[in-house]
C-alpha cells in the first residue's frame, strides 16, 4: 500500500530539499535498493495483525465474563485484564511456564484439537484458600494438589468455560467442555513443539494475590474458522446476532409485564354528607345509560368499548370496539 502524504508532510519534504538538508539522489539510491526483512522459520507467522486484533476483542470480553464469575464464586475483590495476545511456538510457551502450575487441557467442539487454560499457582491456590474458607492467600511454599484440592478446581474451572462460550458466541458457538487437570508442563502434549500457538495473557488480582492466567490456543485447532477472525466479519457477525437478541429479550420482558385492567360501569357525583349517609339499599345513579358501552381501562388509558354480561356465572364483559389513539377526556 502507497503511502499518502498530508499537505503539511509535502511542505517540510520540499523545504528540506531546497535547503540541503536531504539530497534527492540518496532518496532515489533508497528506493532502488531491496528492502531485506529477516524471517525465523522457527517462528512462522500463522496469524495476521486482523486476526490478532479480533482475539484481542473476544478475549477482553472473555476477561470481563471471567472477573463477574470469579468474583461470584470467591466472594472478593477480582480484576482480570487482557496484557497481551501474540504468537509463538508451542515449544517456548512451555518452558515460559512454571514447572508446577495448573494447566486445564479442553476441548471446544466444533473445533478439533485441544487447548490449554494455564493458571500461575499463585492465583490458583489463592483461590483454592478462598474456596476452602480461607482469605485468599496462597502458601509460600507450592507443593502438589490433594485429590480433594484437585476436584475443587476442576469442578471451578469446567464452570469457568462457560464465560469463554459466551465470548466467542459472535464468531462461533464453541462448547468448551475440560478434559483434565494437570500439574506438570512436560506431561501436556497437545500439539508439535513447532506447532503456532495463539497466547492470550490475562493479568489477574484476587484480594492481594496477583499472577498470570494464559490461554493457549494452537493454530492448527482455529485455522479452519481464520476467515471468521477478521475484524470485518467480527463485528457485521455480532451486529446481525446483538439486534434479534435484544429485541426478542424485550420482547419477552414487555409480554411479562403486569397492566391493571378495569371495567367502569359509569360515574355518580355526591357530596361528603350523602356519602356519609349512606346506608344498605341505597341507589346511586350514574351518569351513564343502560344500552351505552362501558369503558375498558388499560392502566390509565381508555382502550376498548365492552358491554356487560356473565360467564359460569361470574360477571364478565365482552369487546365490542378498541379505541385507537389518545382518547382526551372532558373534565367533569
Amino acid at each position: 500500500m502507497v503511502d499518502v502524504l498530508s499537505q503539511n508532510e509535502i511542505d517540510a519534504l520540499l523545504a528540506a530539499l531546497s535547503s540541503g538538508e536531504m539530497d534527492a539522489e540518496e532518496l532515489k539510491k533508497e528506493e532502488t535498493q531491496r528492502k531485506i526483512r529477516s524471517y525465523d522459520f522457527k517462528r512462522a507467522v500463522r496469524f495476521s495483525k486482523d486476526h490478532i486484533r479480533t482475539l484481542t476483542r473476544i478475549h477482553e470480553n472473555f476477561a470481563r465474563y471471567l472477573t463477574t464469575y470469579f468474583s461470584a464464586q470467591l466472594r472478593t475483590f477480582v480484576q482480570i485484564n487482557v496484557v497481551q495476545v501474540e504468537q509463538l511456538p508451542y515449544d517456548e510457551f512451555i518452558r515460559s511456564i512454571p514447572k508446577m502450575t495448573i494447566l486445564n487441557i479442553f476441548e471446544a467442539e466444533p473445533l478439533k484439537g485441544r487447548m490449554v487454560l494455564e493458571v500461575n499457582p499463585n492465583v490458583a491456590l489463592a483461590m483454592l484458600d478462598r474456596l476452602l474458607g480461607g482469605a485468599g492467600i496462597a502458601p509460600s511454599k507450592i507443593q502438589g494438589l490433594t485429590e480433594i484440592e484437585t476436584t475443587v478446581l476442576e469442578r471451578v474451572f469446567s464452570r469457568a468455560f462457560d464465560s469463554l462460550h459466551e465470548a466467542w458466541k459472535t464468531v462461533l458457538d464453541i462448547r468448551p467442555r475440560l478434559e483434565s487437570l494437570e500439574t506438570n508442563p512436560q506431561f501436556m502434549q497437545i500439539v508439535s513443539p513447532n506447532e503456532t500457538i495463539a497466547l492470550i495473557s490475562l493479568s489477574t488480582k484476587i484480594g492481594d494475590t496477583t499472577g498470570m492466567i494464559n490461554l493457549c490456543i494452537p493454530h492448527v485447532v482455529i485455522e479452519p474458522i481464520m476467515p471468521k477472525l477478521s475484524v470485518h466479519h467480527w463485528f457485521v457477525s455480532e451486529k446481525k446476532m446483538s439486534e434479534p437478541i435484544e429485541v426478542e429479550k424485550l420482547r419477552q420482558r414487555v409480554t411479562k409485564a403486569e397492566l391493571p385492567i378495569v371495567t367502569e360501569l359509569g360515574q355518580s357525583q355526591i357530596t361528603v354528607n350523602e356519602l356519609m349517609q349512606l346506608t344498605i339499599g341505597d341507589v346511586l345513579p350514574l351518569q351513564k345509560k343502560v344500552n351505552e358501552g362501558l369503558g375498558v381501562y388499560v392502566g390509565e388509558r381508555l382502550k376498548y368499548i365492552a358491554t356487560p354480561g356473565n360467564v359460569k356465572d361470574r360477571l364478565a364483559v365482552q369487546i365490542v370496539d378498541v379505541i385507537e389513539g389518545e382518547v382526551e377526556e372532558d373534565d367533569e
